[in-house]
């Protein structure tokens, strides 16, 4: 039977899922995608699946799976594609299909060209030789860290003088990490200004327990940092933001937070904790998670062409 593409559903989840899953085995070793974070990408209200997601079909078995969103209003366009190993003809369709519809959303918000970027393990299942005659090059390298966890090893930490840190138990407290959020990740490469509504959706807010979420305060600076933390993946509790005002930075802080956030997922009873970083953060995150005990898991390209 020969292969078809179609647009995805939210009742392709499942079947995404496995296949995401499978390119986790061939990467990394195991599986590490969950449901849950598929069908949140697939019910993302901003996203057109009829025009921006693509199922390849060999009979019932899922070969590829693409899907493209716009952050940004503007020229910036980002895209995921996942494909099993020697489905070269069925990464290029999708590919062809993602460079047009790119250059399509971007015209749309008024911008002449279309910069699309595409995150990928460092050793694909994905034909990167196939990236580079289209034109795509690597711009950044992420590492997703990880450390073991243990109740007797990692108690909850004292508060530095003048620190305190509470939950984010109320809406003003949700609307204040935003605020938060957005000032402090400002200069990082990649950021894209997301309002209020977006950002939550863009956390998965319905899902998240918001006890997992921080707020840091100092004397003399007020709220002036965050932590978001998850402990909905299978494979490890999950540190996905953690960010300080500049006036906050090289006070110890962030190392407060994560050591907080470690013996809150000790007493949970898990036994690994991880987080990604941009590799060129500078703002010397990745030095401060090695002398907190976080080593690499797997890296992480990104990917970018220009359409136009």
């Amino acid at each position: 039977m020969p292969t078809s593409t179609r647009p995805a559903t939210p009742a392709d989840a499942v079947a995404v899922t496995a296949l995401m899953n499978r390119v986790d085995e061939l990467e990394i070793g195991r599986p590490e995608t969950d449901l849950h974070t598929v069908l949140a990408d697939l019910e993302h209200p901003d996203t057109d699946l009829e025009r921006d997601s693509w199922l390849v079909q060999d009979g019932e078995r899922l070969l590829a799976y693409g899907l493209l969103w716009d952050p940004s209003g503007g020229e910036r366009i980002d895209v995921d594609l996942y494909a099993l190993p020697s489905r070269r003809a069925e990464t290029e369709l999708i590919l062809a299909a993602m460079e047009a519809r790119a250059l399509e959303k971007a015209r749309v918000n008024g911008a002449a060209r279309a910069v699309v970027h595409l995150h990928l393990n460092a050793t694909p299942t994905l034909d990167t030789g196939l990236l580079k005659e289209r034109g795509w090059r690597t711009v950044r390298r992420y590492h997703v860290l990880h450390r073991p966890l243990d109740a007797a090893r990692d108690p909850l930490p004292e508060p530095p003088a003048g620190v305190r840190v509470r939950g984010c138990t109320t809406e003003a407290d949700r609307m204040r990490v935003h605020a938060l959020h957005q000032e402090s990740f400002a200069g990082h490469f990649d950021f894209q200004p997301r309002p209020y509504e977006t950002w939550l959706h863009d956390l998965g807010a319905r899902q998240l327990d918001w006890n997992l979420v921080w707020i840091v305060t100092a004397d003399g600076l007020g709220d002036c940092g965050f932590l978001i933390a998850r402990d909905d993946r299978e494979a490890m509790g999950w540190i996905r933001s953690i960010g300080l005002l500049p006036a906050a930075r090289g006070r110890g802080l962030a190392g407060f937070l994560l050591r907080h956030a470690f013996g809150v997922f000790a007493a949970r009873g898990r036994d690994t904790v991880g987080l990604g970083v941009d590799t060129r953060n500078a703002t010397g995150a990745p030095r401060l998670y090695e002398r907190h005990g976080l080593g690499l898991h797997y890296a992480v390209d990104t990917w970018e062409t220009v359409v136009g």
